[in-house]
């Protein structure tokens, strides 16, 4: 069985409400998605959210990358799942030069990876979260269905106090409270929040690179009476060193997003004492494997993770972040599969947003098993490129 079509799309597609934190406003989304076709028919899927202020990608960058990655050269013919979970693995892009951190073009590989794990998975009938058996079967804990949590970003008026509300009574047990937006008073948001969810729900914040590592302590401290859990990215990635001293002085875990992209990040966290948690994203890490691996080295290194989502993920990512939360034990904090809530245009025949509680099935069909709906890929198509075929 081998690859014998592999086309990459630059899709856009609306958001049903406006996204806005302290890096960045967003009113839609930019993916690319790549179609697969192996030797007997079998077609697979797979998505990507590139982003500049994280990876430095942007959608034209990382499809040209594409264009230029030799990749016939790189997919081989595979006879079982496990030559093609290997194949997965072995998938590199060419080298961006002064990229020290090797994350520049990890959405773009995220979405040729998820594309030939879907069709290889679908053709030797085997579910994506296989994949975690066979690479890492010390992690490997597969549950019947998983919750993910809510967030709360910067809601004005009467919706501050219904959002966090509306988790605690739909029975969420996690939500996110996005801080350090410009305009916004960060205690008192943080203060209403906690009121309002109550104090049994884990209430986390993220504060997207805001603050500079003279007042981060300060304004952690400060929050530290809500009971928050954890800090998420609470610095630019150029002042991420100053988070081992900051560490000292605060009792709230620190995660690492934004500078948390790959080995080469996560090697520099471990060994600088920079972090408490890694937040995994699968198109910031560059896909299912990439993130599995990261998962590895912070179990390595005495650190947790929480299986994360890029704003604008459709259901190709969905399903692939599904099949890692279900698949992969001791996720911190779960994030995902926000479809209808979020994008206008989900790219599935199903629904995978979660339910009204955040409690969402495992996937058992074979590859992603997400239908996409080629008809509805086709409708947000922007641009199209063969790379294959």
């Amino acid at each position: 069985m081998r690859v014998v079509e592999l086309e990459a799309r630059h899709v856009r597609i609306p958001l049903r409400r406006k996204v806005t934190h302290a890096s960045h406003t967003r009113t839609d989304t930019d993916n690319v998605v790549v179609r697969c076709v192996l030797s007997d028919g079998t077609v697979g899927f797979g998505e990507g959210v590139p982003r500049d202020y994280v990876t430095g990608e942007t959608i034209d960058f990382s499809i040209d990358l594409l264009k230029r990655s030799a990749l016939p050269d790189q997919l081989p013919a595979c006879d079982d799942f496990i030559q093609a979970v290997q194949l997965a693995e072995r998938l590199k892009l060419v080298p961006v030069p002064g990229d020290d951190r090797m994350i520049q073009g990890n959405a773009a590989r995220c979405a040729v990876e998820l594309a030939l794990l879907d069709a290889f998975g679908r053709a030797f009938g085997e579910p994506l979260m296989n994949v975690t058996r066979i690479l890492a079967p010390e992690l490997y804990e597969p549950q019947e269905r998983v919750q993910y949590s809510g967030v709360i970003g910067n809601p004005k008026g009467w919706k501050a106090r219904v959002y966090p509300l509306v988790y605690r009574l739909a029975g969420f047990k996690q939500v996110k409270l996005k801080v350090g937006i410009p305009g916004t008073d960060d205690v008192k948001r943080t203060r209403r929040t906690r009121r309002w969810l109550g104090r049994k729900i884990d209430l986390r914040v993220d504060a997207n690179e805001a603050w500079t590592p003279a007042e981060v302590a300060d304004r952690v401290r400060a929050l530290e009476p809500f009971g928050i859990t954890s800090v998420e990215q609470p610095v630019r990635h150029e002042d991420v060193a100053a988070l081992t001293e900051v560490r000292k002085q605060i009792r709230t875990p620190v995660m690492l997003d934004e500078s948390l992209c790959g080995e080469v990040d996560a090697e520099r966290a471990a060994r600088g004492g920079w972090c408490d948690l890694f937040n995994l994203r699968l198109s910031k890490c560059g896909g299912f494997i990439p993130s599995l691996r990261l998962a590895q080295l912070a179990k390595r290194h005495g650190l947790g993770y929480q299986l994360g989502c890029q704003v604008g993920e459709t259901a190709i990512l969905s399903a692939a972040g599904r099949h890692f939360a279900t698949s992969v034990k001791d996720i911190r904090y779960l994030e995902g599969s926000y479809d209808r809530h979020l994008v206008w245009e989900s790219l599935s025949a199903e629904d995978l947003t979660f339910r009204r509680d955040g409690w969402a099935p495992v996937i058992v069909s074979p590859g992603l098993g997400a239908a996409v709906d080629t008809a509805r890929v086709d409708w947000v198509t922007k641009r199209k490129e063969m790379l294959i075929g």
